[in-house]
């Protein structure tokens, strides 16, 4: 297992950097679906009600849940580099906490497209854009985590 670490931590820097990139990939798609959702709540045409749930239906599968994947993977890679560092760490703490949030708000949007896809969907357009806000919220606080580590 000492070898396991040793490439971990040798290879740090690139399990940071493409953390971030799916970090990044993970928030557009979580940013853009429930836009997405906002769209489809207002529309009123067999065309466009289906052309959206196609569009939800890759980004979501295309993008969104490999990019959480993705991120939670390397997020873990990078917390056994030095997990004593980050399990005394009350920052650390609250940033899984968050993103335990996030991927509880990743499954919401799901529960949500299979709305849309069996045309049940019962929110106005307005709901989604106040529900499109939270990862927004979410952004902040890990990233404030993460960079300032205020706790």
């Amino acid at each position: 297992m000492g070898w396991i670490k040793e490439i971990l931590i040798n290879g740090q820097s690139w399990i940071t950097a493409f953390h971030i990139i799916a970090v990044v990939c993970w928030f557009a798609a979580l940013f853009y679906l429930p836009r997405l959702f906002v769209y489809h709540a207002m529309s009123d045409d067999e065309i466009s009600n289906e052309r959206f749930k196609v569009m939800e239906r890759k980004l979501y599968r295309g993008i969104a849940t490999p990019s959480m994947i993705a991120t939670v993977a390397l997020g873990i890679a990078l917390f056994s580099i030095y997990p004593d560092y980050f399990r005394s760490a009350a920052w650390f703490h609250i940033k899984v906490a968050l993103v335990i949030l996030l991927i509880a708000y990743h499954y919401t949007c799901f529960y949500l497209l299979k709305q849309f896809r069996d045309d049940k969907n019962t929110r106005s357009h307005v709901f989604y854009r106040w529900f499109n806000e939270v990862p927004v919220i979410m952004l902040i606080g890990i990233v404030i985590m993460v960079v300032v580590k205020p706790f």
